[in-house]
Parts: C-alpha cells; sequence; structure tokens
C-alpha cells in the first residue's frame, strides 16, 4: 500500500493505492470527481482511497491528479509491462487511451472539460507517465470524459500487469527508497501545470518542487 499526502494552503489530499480487485472510495465534497476516481480504480484493478478538501473545484482536481499520479508512480514495479492501449464506446462517445509508465511524462488530449483535461495532464507528469487521449467521437461531454476515465483504467490495467521482465533497453531501472506517509513536495502543482513539452511538464526541476521525486529513470 503506497499512501501520499498533500498539504497545501489550498487543499489537503490523501490518497492511498494498492494492486488489487478495485476496490475504491473517493470523497472530495465533488460527485463527478468521486464517480470518476472510483471508474478509474476499478477498471485499473486498483485498490484506492482518496480523501480531499479544497478551496475551489480546479485547486481540488489538480492536487488529487497530482497526487493520484505520484502515487502510482510510487507503487510502480520495474517489471510492469509498461505499456496500455483501449478504446471505450459509451453511448455517443468513443475514447482512446495509450498509456506508456516508462518514465517520460507527456499528456496530449484534449478532453472537452478544462477541469478534467488539467486532470489527466497533472497526472500524466505527476506518474512520470506517457498518456494519449483521442477522442474518436462524442456530442455528450459527460460521456467523453466518462469514456476516456474508463479507457484509461483499462488501459492502466494492462500497462500494470507485472510480466516478470523489464521492458527496456537500458535494463533495470533505479528506484527511490518508497515510504509510507511521504509527503508530495508542495511546490508540484506548479510544475504539474507548466505548459507541456517544458522540463517541469516533464516531471519537473528541484527548484520549483518537482512531481518527479527522483530514481526512476525513464525507459526506451
Amino acid at each position: 500500500m503506497t499512501e501520499l499526502i498533500r498539504a497545501t494552503n489550498e487543499t489537503q489530499v490523501r490518497v492511498a493505492l494498492a494492486r488489487g480487485a478495485g476496490r475504491a472510495a473517493a470523497n472530495t465534497g465533488e460527485r463527478f470527481l468521486d464517480h470518476m476516481l472510483v471508474t478509474l480504480a476499478r477498471y485499473a484493478g486498483l485498490d484506492l482511497t482518496v480523501e480531499a478538501t479544497g478551496d475551489l473545484k480546479h485547486h481540488l482536481i489538480e492536487d488529487v491528479a497530482i497526487v493520484l499520479g505520484a502515487a502510482l508512480r510510487e507503487m510502480l514495479p520495474d517489471t510492469v509491462a509498461r505499456y496500455g492501449d483501449r478504446t471505450l464506446p459509451m453511448d455517443d462517445a468513443l475514447v482512446q487511451a495509450c498509456v506508456d509508465l516508462g518514465g517520460r511524462a507527456y499528456y496530449k488530449g484534449p478532453l472537452p472539460s478544462s477541469y478534467y483535461e488539467h486532470f489527466m495532464q497533472s497526472f500524466a507528469a505527476n506518474a512520470m507517465a506517457t498518456v494519449h487521449l483521442r477522442v474518436i467521437r462524442g456530442r455528450d461531454r459527460h460521456h467523453v470524459v466518462e469514456a476516456a476515465f474508463k479507457a484509461l483504467g483499462l488501459a492502466l490495467r494492462d500497462a500494470l500487469e507485472d510480466t516478470g521482465a523489464v521492458f527496456s533497453t537500458k535494463g533495470a531501472v533505479a528506484l527511490d527508497s518508497r515510504s509510507r506517509g511521504d509527503r508530495v513536495p508542495a511546490g508540484a502543482a506548479e510544475a504539474a501545470a507548466a505548459p507541456r513539452g517544458t522540463d517541469a511538464a516533464r516531471g519537473g526541476d528541484a527548484e520549483r518542487g518537482a512531481p518527479a521525486r527522483g530514481g526512476r529513470e525513464e525507459r526506451r
């Protein structure tokens, strides 16, 4: 079980995450966010608990994504399958999600919601994951966003499969120590919110309080 806490003047976020059977509970005060977090965990086969409060909806959604991404990165063994690709329909919506958990932070969307577009960007930056979401079609924004979370969950389920082998030409990937109850750096939100393509968006830098807490090298 990986447990991370982030406390700032804007939000208080606690995330507990483990490989499991998709048992999930979220209490953020934002019902749709809670629904999406539970959906993501169940489709990914992750046991997840999220407790969060915040001053603004934007800050709350962003900071939950930051801590969730960091928790996923903390729990990853070197020997995961690394890649996942799923396409999922939901009524009028059809969304494809592709992920790489190899330590290269990048996000490409967009989603038809600034809140959840930024959630995905912050999640990818702090998980040090490559996440591509392609909205193939869809009229209802709710359906598109929910289909994206479900597709991402299924892609993560595939990527998180423990294969017993390292999928990298670099060989073993070094990891830092993982401790229960680690605190995510308060400055991580700045790095996660940085424009795509910058050093900060790819994992941040030490001066700004990077979301990437060191140790895991990128895999090629």
